[in-house]
């Protein structure tokens, strides 16, 4: 057992855009959230993520980056910034801020002087290639649809952007690029901040021959991810990175790391290794994608997403460390996905919290999460902002696709199921603006806010209170062996934890109906049984070989 602050805290996403607008302009801002830190502060969390608030044109939601070193003006200045961690820290709480350097934006002043001429001194910070027979380099696709290649009139020739066209990719395998990224790394560290959450770092090494991904039949662009995914310098970079800045701090490092496996997973997170504390994978995020990606939308199976989420448990118990997250501002809502928004709300919500806070790993809870919230079903595609929920719609429709079918999708997994602002009261707006709110308001606040919730002793934000309390009071929830009961349930979840003497039995029914969960003669061993937390008040504090789960019942039974 390494003890680690990372390892015993709860980190909450703060997405600022649609967090608090705080001089109501309809756009969330860092002086919104340093109001709200209370409210933060109450709930228990360690850690705050902050995604991105630097200088952008915000083609991706600041996720293209033009200044690394400057506060976008829709959020404030560098003075309210300064001011929201200095608070944050009084609070003794810590930030992470979001660090984006697979790409920037082509509003940056590197790549405004890249794209110049070929002998410019910036020309090699971005990936650029001549074009073939033609047309471009290769036949990868951009996250976002087409090309993944942008024709560059001054240079006649091609640059690489793996996601949005305003979003080129840098190349990480010019050494002084490198060390301009660091410098502004360890900038925002002398600044006082706690860390970093990476976005998609292991794109960052692409294979330098760029060659044609898989063709697939009646598509021009596939995806090239083989190409560029975990690639073959990914570990050096990122052992390059420690060495020169993250070591010399006590931080915390996590990487949202797409395709990655758990014995990728080994190597990012490893002890020993040197790179980053723990990763984002995605693996339980796509088992309810069919083989047309992620709008071709299936039936999900529990037994599947056991499965996956025990997988990387045990591959990591030893070394390494997950993260664990049911949402993020990529991700539809949890109670909408994998719960009951409607008849359970509360009860599945309360389970789904249950079932991955005991888990072994650092829990993420994303803003909103705490209280329920739910996705939005928009009646139209212009209430929409995503760029990637757009430009599917649009591609497709020109494809010949059903309206219909397509809104149906994006009701289920639209990124703006997760950017809808947080529902902070009853009042107009759900309290979050007295302005126009840059993208609308779930209409289902005013049962579903945080003032109601903070005023009820019974909703899922105290729940989430008692979860949270659990986990600083009992050593076993942060380090405790894992292992899977009735892998083959379609209708339970169950698993214990188990460390010295003690052991946690956890058990969620996923379903609406009440269920039989047969309890395993080695759990009925143990001589004291516990109920450490439910989330239906009950008097079964004991059992022997049967536990009747009601619709979405989750119980935690401490027993030694």
């Amino acid at each position: 057992m390494t003890k680690q602050w990372w390892k015993e805290s709860v980190v909450y996403q703060i997405y600022p855009r649609s967090f608090n607008d705080s001089n109501n302009d309809g756009i969330g801002d860092i002086n919104g959230i340093t109001e709200k830190l209370d409210y933060l502060k109450k709930l228990g969390i360690d850690v705050i993520w902050l995604s991105p608030v630097y200088e952008s044109p915000n083609d991706d939601n600041g996720y293209d980056i033009s200044d690394y070193q400057k506060i976008m003006k829709d959020f404030g200045t560098m003075e309210d910034w300064d001011h929201m961690l200095n608070e944050i820290h009084k609070r003794d709480m810590k930030l992470i801020m979001d660090l984006v350097i697979n790409h920037s934006s082509d509003e940056h002043h590197w790549f405004a002087e890249s794209r110049n001429s070929k002998d410019n001194p910036y020309r090699d910070y971005y990936i650029w290639r001549p074009g073939k027979d033609g047309a471009e380099p290769n036949n990868w696709e951009a996250a976002f649809g087409g090309s993944a290649w942008d024709y560059n009139e001054a240079t006649g020739d091609y640059f690489l952007h793996l996601f949005s066209k305003k979003q080129p990719d840098l190349n990480w395998e010019n050494p002084v690029l490198r060390e301009e990224l660091f410098s502004m790394i360890k900038w925002w560290l002398d600044k006082g901040i706690d860390g970093f959450r990476m976005d998609v770092i292991n794109f960052i090494s692409k294979d330098q021959r760029f060659p044609d991904g898989e063709p697939v039949e009646g598509k021009k662009y596939v995806s090239g991810h083989t190409y560029f995914m975990n690639g073959p310098k990914i570990h050096d970079y990122l052992q390059e990175m420690n060495q020169k800045v993250l070591s010399n701090y006590d931080i915390m490092t996590v990487g949202e790391m797409p395709g990655a496996t758990p014995e990728e997973g080994q190597l990012y997170t490893g002890k020993n290794r040197n790179e980053l504390d723990m990763v984002f994978h995605f693996e339980h995020m796509d088992i309810d994608s069919g083989a047309g990606g992620k709008w071709d939308v299936k039936p999900w199976s529990l037994v599947e997403l056991k499965k996956i989420l025990s997988k990387w448990q045990t591959a990591l118990e030893h070394d390494g460390w997950n993260s664990l997250y049911w949402n993020n501002h990529d991700q539809p809502r949890v109670v909408s996905r994998f719960g009951n928004d409607t008849t359970y709300r509360m009860e599945s919500a309360k389970m789904l919290a249950t079932t991955l806070h005991m888990m072994k790993g650092t829990p993420y809870i994303y803003q909103g999460e705490e209280i329920g919230m739910t996705n939005v079903q928009f009646d139209s595609i212009s209430d929409y902002q995503d760029i990637e929920t757009l430009n599917m719609y649009h591609e497709k429709i020109k494809d010949g696709a059903n309206p219909a079918e397509l809104m149906q999708a994006i009701y289920v997994k639209s990124r703006d199921n997760a950017r809808t602002p947080m529902q902070w009261d009853s009042t107009k707006h759900a309290g979050f603006t007295e302005g126009t709110p840059w993208l609308a308001v779930n209409p289902n606040y005013p049962p579903i806010n945080a003032e109601q919730a903070v005023a009820d002793p019974d909703s899922i934000y105290h729940y989430y209170r008692q979860l949270i309390a659990l986990r600083k009071k009992h050593d076993i929830i942060v380090h405790g062996s894992y292992q899977l009961l009735l892998p083959d349930s379609e209708e339970i979840f169950a698993y214990t934890r188990k460390y010295e003497s003690e052991c946690l039995l956890i058990a969620s029914n996923f379903t609406a109906n009440d269920i039989d969960f047969t309890v395993p003669e080695e759990i009925n061993m143990y001589n004291e049984k516990h109920l450490l937390i439910g989330n239906y008040k009950t008097s079964t504090l004991y059992f022997r070989h049967l536990i009747t789960l009601k619709p979405y019942e989750t119980r935690v039974y401490y027993l030694k």
